[in-house]
């Protein structure tokens, strides 16, 4: 395995079923210790992706590289270094906890130097372990999942929807777990529709859109190139009033409140004028990464794709 290889690659991945295109020419590099977003909506051919990238579908044409290996052609190599957690998630269930994190841990191939850890942390008691898995609620369910898929210390973590059905609290150690990994060193794509999770995650995401590739970019860039929301609140209480420049800016009126949407090159020369008016109250927020994401599935079908390094 070359250290120095993208630690997933994806190069002109294209899976076919039929007629139907699954995804078409994927070109995506992720670096060794890079928690990674992949977003797209349903679908958009992330599942397809996924699966090709683990060793469950072979591509029609173009390749997946984990490690620099092929995971299928070299999937006794790839298998221990790499955890999963698919997006519907399916256990054996008479099975209890316990015998399916060895079940599991076997048919990976590695050492589990971190189940007990796992569980722990994530709230899965001895007790809880030795339960039949039927008898789990969902949120049980996506416990038993990460632990599966991490429990082996693996170099790469592919995890799709992985925070569904967990509470507020294991959240928050579900992302200590993830700045850990990329800590250690080890890669970790995570796939997901809760954008506020990525976004706070991930430095780099993957956008796709009917199979094909949108843009691989930052999310610090895709949010500064968005429009701030700028809202004011007048002391008059004349309700709506002339802006001078800023009515440019699609002004949202509710009572003495305006809403604004401003670019972000121009928000200094925005509030220097808005800031002349009677104005009692003023917020500036900056975009999210939903509205990068909506923004990006509004624009026209033929936008290019923009890779950020």
């Amino acid at each position: 395995m070359n250290s120095r290889a993208p630690a997933i690659e994806l190069s002109a991945l294209t899976k076919r079923y039929g007629s139907v295109v699954g995804v078409e020419d994927l070109d995506i590099a992720v670096e060794p210790g890079e928690v990674f977003g992949f977003l797209g909506p349903n679908g958009a051919g992330k599942t397809t992706t996924i699966r090709c990238l683990v060793g469950l579908l072979r591509p029609t044409s173009g390749q997946a590289r984990v490690l620099g290996l092929d995971p299928i052609a070299d999937h006794r190599r790839v298998a221990p270094s790499l955890g999963y957690l698919p997006g519907e998630l399916r256990l054996y269930p008479e099975l209890t906890g316990r015998q399916t994190l060895r079940l599991l841990g076997d048919l990976q191939g590695a050492a589990t130097p971190r189940r007990a850890e796992l569980c722990e942390r994530l709230g899965l008691s001895e007790r809880d372990l030795d339960r039949s898995v039927q008898e789990y609620s969902r949120g049980m369910k996506q416990k038993l999942g990460l632990v599966q898929a991490l429990q082996h210390d693996p170099q790469v973590v592919v995890l799709d929807e992985p925070s569904e059905g967990l509470d507020p609290l294991v959240q928050e150690t579900f992302f200590d777990l993830l700045a850990e990994t990329s800590a250690a060193g080890r890669t970790v794509l995570l796939s997901s529709h809760v954008l506020p999770e990525v976004q706070r995650a991930c430095e780099r995401v993957a956008i796709i859109r009917d199979g094909r590739l949108v843009t691989v970019q930052r999310v610090s860039e895709l949010r500064d190139a968005r429009a701030r929301r700028v809202q004011l609140t007048f002391a008059d209480g004349d309700g709506r009033r002339p802006l001078g420049a800023a009515d440019h800016w699609s002004p949202l009126w509710q009572g003495d409140t305006v809403r604004l949407l401003v670019p972000p090159d121009q928000v200094v020369q925005a509030l220097r004028g808005l800031l002349a008016l009677p104005v009692t109250d003023l917020t500036v927020e900056e975009a999210g990464l939903d509205e990068a994401f909506l923004d990006l599935y509004r624009a026209p079908a033929t936008v290019e794709s923009q890779v950020s390094s």
